[in-house]
């Protein structure tokens, strides 16, 4: 039986992490074009997920390549336009996914489909001209690709960035850009983003605002030089701090391991998770920019931030990061579990003990599955603040999907069993009116696990509150700056190699709330010390003195 109930709240664990994370992965969210075959366009801001709900704008190119051929005999002069609109659709306002119109699609076909079958290929199923709209009347579509002349009476829907509207009038409905006015030279400049040469980056996983071998500066655009130094401090200091008080934790377990038993036990693994996730911030701090940022490509270039996996350094730092920050997530999850069933469900020491493999399978393999999924996507990322690397900074959608998502799960679950545990709690307390010895004991393990809950707790829900914020804002940061640049364009020669001047964009983050996020990535390392914070431990070290002063006296002997 009480396999059963330890089999069944673990099955219920992983149903809802796999429940919940495409939808946390589903939302449509807008970002710059990179897909090399459809730049050019009279767009350069594409929603993601796609028609075909692909996620990443690297899948929707296998599918736009395919089309390569095509694009290059210029079969037709609306196919880059009709493929590149359904499978990176144009950024707008509403929020939503805009379809090309069905008259777009039929001039593409038409033109192109005769070469196609000469060649044995039919039309692609899923660009069946029947499933587009057959006129904006019927639902609002993007029409041909013509923008010389402006219709009469033309009723403009700005899109969320006021470089590009979708126009509708006389029937048809098409995207135009405000640039498509002006001279072509000047146009490119105040909507095109070069990549500065001191930017140049090793290799293609490197990516800033769209370019490809392009890597974000290595010293914030957002920060000064003086707030990277205080936060490179700020984080020394308190990782060196997590570490002191998980090992001591740690060292207090093993002098004394027959204390620590279940439901305690997963708070040991808990600081054993946190120590680890320490020293990574502490490995970032001493090795300054060595890990988080690359060594110059070249003479006319600067450091920039390490994106991806070739950084082996960064790849082991972020691994250590992100898994043991994640395992200690799902301890927690274990934690008020155990204590929910033994306050609940009147488990014993040896029942729980007996299911502690699956415990271990759970909170030690699905961190491994996420780690492993991240470093095929590739979303490794340095941090320039702390020196460290993490999943997902310069993307939208893999922090929500890996790290803001999961950390909702689990603090959901977990105070799910923590109010049950304390519900159970209070109706024994209750029952024991007359047994004062008992009813003091459950008193003072209330109080305990409440203490600790809160330690936790706090800092969880501040963590998620910090990442929410940068989720929400991080579009906004990046196109304030990078309207800042293309301002200051003038002030600069990209292609003779000068350096840009600093830009500082209109909107900026909130320096002290990434102070706060860091602070609290590792205080519940040094608040989970406070369950070995008592006698017990002050008896255990002294009886450990003890035993080791004979030793000394035969030694000196």
């Amino acid at each position: 039986m009480a396999f059963n109930c330890g089999e069944s709240s673990l099955v219920f664990l992983l149903t809802l992490f796999v429940a919940v994370l495409p939808f946390v992965t589903s939302q449509h969210r807008c970002m710059s074009l990179t897909i090399d075959s459809c730049k050019g366009l009279k767009y350069n801001r594409t929603l993601f997920p796609n028609f075909e709900n692909h996620r990443t704008q690297g899948i929707a190119a296998t599918m736009v390549n395919h089309f390569n051929p095509l694009f290059k005999v210029k079969c037709s002069p609306d196919l880059k336009y009709f493929v590149c609109s359904y499978y990176a659709p144009v950024c707008n306002t509403l929020g939503t996914l805009i379809p090309p119109c069905r008259s777009l699609c039929e001039s593409a076909k038409r033109s192109c489909s005769t070469i196609m079958k000469n060649f044995g290929y039919a039309w692609p199923s899923q660009l069946a001209c029947e499933k587009f709209p057959a006129s904006p009347e019927q639902k609002l579509c993007v029409g041909r690709n013509t923008s010389n002349t402006t219709p009469k009476r033309a009723k403009t829907i700005p899109t969320r960035h006021t470089r590009t509207q979708i126009i509708k009038a006389g029937g048809t409905t098409r995207i135009v850009n405000y640039a498509a006015t002006l001279p072509p030279t000047t146009a490119r400049l105040m909507t095109e983003f070069l990549c500065p040469i001191e930017q140049k980056a090793p290799n293609d996983l490197h990516r800033f605002l769209g370019k490809s071998n392009c890597g974000a500066p290595c010293e914030n655009i957002y920060f000064t030089a003086d707030e990277r130094k205080i936060s490179r401090i700020w984080t020394g200091f308190w990782s060196t701090v997590c570490a002191a008080s998980t090992v001591f934790t740690l060292l207090t377990f093993f002098i004394d391991m027959a204390r620590f038993r279940y439901p305690e036990r997963p708070i040991i693994f808990l600081s054993g998770c946190y120590f680890m996730v320490s020293i990574a911030f502490f490995a970032g701090f001493v090795a300054k920019d060595k890990i988080a940022c690359n060594d110059p490509v070249s003479e006319a270039s600067n450091k920039t931030l390490t994106q991806g996996t070739k950084n082996e350094g960064c790849t082991v730092i972020f691994m250590m990061i992100y898994f043991f920050y994640m395992a200690a997530s799902i301890w927690w999850v274990v934690l008020t579990l155990t204590w929910f069933l033994a306050a609940g469900m009147k488990w014993g020491h040896e029942a729980i003990e007996n299911n502690s493999q699956f415990f271990h399978l759970v909170a030690w393999v699905i961190p491994a599955v996420k780690t492993i999924a991240i470093l095929v996507l590739t979303e490794v990322d340095g941090d320039e603040l702390t020196g460290v690397c993490f999943v997902g900074l310069s993307s939208e959608s893999a922090p929500r999907g890996f790290v803001l998502g999961p950390l909702i799960v689990y603090f959901c679950i977990g105070t799910f069993f923590l109010l049950s545990g304390f519900i159970s709690l209070f109706r024994v307390r209750s029952v024991l009116k007359n047994d004062g010895d008992k009813r003091e004991k459950i008193e003072k393990l209330m109080i305990r696990i409440g203490v600790f809950s809160i330690l936790y707790m706090v800092p969880a829900i501040t963590v998620i509150g910090c990442l929410s914020y940068e989720q929400g804002n991080r579009e906004k940061w990046r196109q304030s700056w990078r309207d800042a640049f293309l301002r200051e364009r003038s002030k600069c020669i990209v292609v003779s190699g000068k350096s840009c001047p600093k830009i500082v964009g209109q909107q900026r983050p909130d320096f002290a709330v990434f102070l706060v996020k860091y602070l609290m990535f590792l205080i519940v390392g040094v608040t989970s010390g406070f369950w070995v914070w008592s006698t017990k431990t002050l008896g255990s070290w002294r009886r450990l003195y003890t035993r080791l002063k004979p030793a000394k006296n035969e030694l000196s002997s």
